[in-house]
């Protein structure tokens, strides 16, 4: 089935990790019974395994959503709700809720959880760090998320917010560790300047940090990255069976959405390639269509000769295939646009955050009348706040090349991993 596009793409066989991304993405390799014995442990099935001694007899404040869930895919808040020596008081919700029951963006009032009848008090509505009414009763905060291992990724803010306030209040902090679908050696993107942190961009770290949410965690009180002095009582339930060369298909858990348009795994995949020229609300990046972040497209190009354009730059890892199609729901709903779909089939070599800058660069060289910084200029904020940084918006709208951009995300995306090693929970194969 693969041989033809192989030889096409690449004229050497595939290796085994290439096979597994593909296998991943196109036939789910890890279809297995809900029963079955799975490679890695999360934290929370660690933690059960060792019933629930790090937090055994304390009143549970859990932050958590949909993705909460051990490999049978029941969820934290019923496992905790449910174990003897534990006693769960509250709920804390980020963007989407407990649950995944609110869209993308959509301001969470806090409510009341009907499964448990437990309050669950929303981190994206009014505030999005829990107050100190919100921790009353509290004697230990539990955080159950699984992430992308994108910096604009709001997760590991909300965490870090949460981190933030329990140190506070004096009341200890507990991560139960996910993988990163991205595994745990790729590293892409510059570092996050002071001004423009925010919830998008919470922390100085490139745009695919290459850790897990403990890890991160361990950066966030170490680092000394929240606003406060003291440091949070941490403690990280670390997987069983994860090393950092795996992405999420090789760990054959289950995946949930962690949010509307991160259907599967390989989600985070895409995401990286176009979520920040997403932004700029110029392009589709195929949200609204079957296939989120997987797609550059606009109604005025010639798919065919963007197509072309796009393989004749020769990029390690990846194809681009001409497509037309025609969004379902969004700000292009009935349009026909056209453009490249994007084929990763070598996840060790492509380097994921530059396509989507590849794409403008070459959109400029074939449609040059089209100004895409100067009909987006309501949108700069975000794209500069995503990006960390407004020089990237000012470097490549000079000249639309992304190699003075590659540059200097390289080393600051090498000088980071480098410095994060000394907080990995996981050790890397040699």
């Amino acid at each position: 089935m693969f041989t033809p596009f192989i030889k096409q793409v690449n004229g050497h066989q595939f290796s085994a990790r290439c096979m597994v991304l593909l296998c991943g993405i196109i036939c789910s390799i890890c279809i297995t019974p809900l029963s079955a014995q799975h490679s890695v442990k999360t934290g929370i099935e660690v933690l059960i395994e060792q019933d629930f001694k790090a937090i055994e007899g304390r009143r549970v404040g859990l932050i958590t959503n949909a993705t909460g869930v051990n490999s049978e895919l029941i969820s934290t808040i019923d496992l905790l709700n449910r174990a003897e020596n534990v006693q769960l008081v509250a709920l804390y919700g980020p963007e989407h809720g407990v649950r995944g029951d609110y869209a993308a963006g959509d301001k969470v009032e806090s409510y009341t959880d009907q499964s448990t009848g437990l309050p669950v008090y929303s981190l994206y509505g009014a505030t999005r760090k829990p107050t100190a009414d919100m921790l009353e009763g509290v004697d230990v905060l539990v955080y159950d998320i699984q992430d992308i291992g994108v910096r604009s990724y709001t997760y590991i803010s909300t965490m870090g917010l949460a981190m933030e306030a329990a140190a506070e209040l004096g009341i200890p902090f507990v991560v139960l560790d996910r993988p990163n679908p991205l595994g745990g050696m790729k590293v892409e993107g510059g570092l996050v300047e002071p001004e423009f942190e925010s919830f998008v961009s919470a922390f100085p770290i490139p745009y695919v940090y290459g850790l897990t949410p403990g890890e991160v965690a361990r950066m966030i009180n170490d680092k000394g990255w929240m606003d406060t002095e003291q440091k949070v009582d941490l403690t990280i339930i670390s997987m069983e069976g994860w090393t950092r060369e795996m992405t999420f298909e090789q760990t054959c858990l289950p995946w949930v959405p962690t949010s509307p348009h991160i259907t599967h795994a390989y989600s985070s995949y895409y995401y990286v390639t176009s979520g920040i020229m997403g932004e700029l609300g110029v392009f589709s990046e195929g949200v609204g269509y079957t296939l989120p972040f997987q797609i550059f497209a606009a109604d005025w190009i010639d798919e065919q000769d963007l197509s072309e354009a796009m393989n004749a730059l020769g990029l390690p890892g990846v194809y681009f295939r001409p497509i037309v199609y025609k969004p379902f729901y969004g700000r292009d709903k009935g349009k026909t646009l056209r453009g490249v779909q994007i084929h990763l089939y070598d996840f060790d070599q492509v380097e994921l955050m530059p396509l989507q800058f590849y794409f403008m660069q070459v959109h400029q060289g074939l449609y040059p009348e089209k100004d895409i910084f100067g009909v987006s200029e309501n949108r700069w904020n975000m794209f500069d706040k995503v990006n960390g940084s407004d020089q990237v918006r000012l470097e490549f709208s000079r000249e639309y090349q992304v190699k003075p951009l590659l540059e200097q995300w390289r080393r600051e995306a090498k000088a980071f991993q480098q410095e994060s090693i000394s907080f990995w929970l996981y050790p890397a194969n040699d």
